[in-house]
Order: C-alpha cells, then structure tokens, then sequence
C-alpha cells in the first residue's frame, strides 16, 4: 500500500495501492471536481505523522491504537482531508 497527498483542488491525504486508485477514492469521499489533481507520493511515517492530527468523529483526536490499524490494514482510504469539506 501506498501513501499519497492531493493538494489541490482541496487537501487529501490517501492510502491506495497505485495513483489511479487515489484518482478513484478522492471522487467518491472527497470532492467531484479532480479533473487536474496535484498527488504526491509521501511516505508511511509522514503520513502516520499527519494522520495522528486528524480529528476523529467525536472532535478528538485519533488514539495511536487508531491511527496505526489505518495505516497497517489494507483498505484503500481517505486518512484525512481539508476542513472546509468536513
């Protein structure tokens, strides 16, 4: 599994197995408009680092147990996105 960014049109930060699968998911969960999105590959421990800021459901943050089974299960998922589409 793979770790990308989207930084625009609107922030992501995706786990897939390859980038047209990012293409895929940001379409469904994050926004429709990905016509000319900006992906970058980033790696596992930067995207441990960004996805333990995210914000659970309940306005908390991610426990560690939390933030380690996304990053080692093996679904494809949006790991976190910009606040203004939350």
């Amino acid at each position: 599994m793979k770790f990308y960014e989207v930084n625009e049109p609107y922030y992501a930060l995706i786990k897939a197995k390859s980038k047209e699968n990012v293409v895929r998911i940001y379409g469904d969960n994050v926004a429709d408009d990905g016509d000319e999105l900006k992906i970058s590959e980033v790696t596992e421990t930067y995207a441990a680092i960004r996805h333990s800021r995210t914000l659970g459901e309940d306005g908390k943050p991610l426990s560690v147990k939390e933030v380690l089974e996304d990053i080692t299960n093996d679904n494809e998922m949006v790991l976190g996105r910009d606040g203004n589409l939350v």
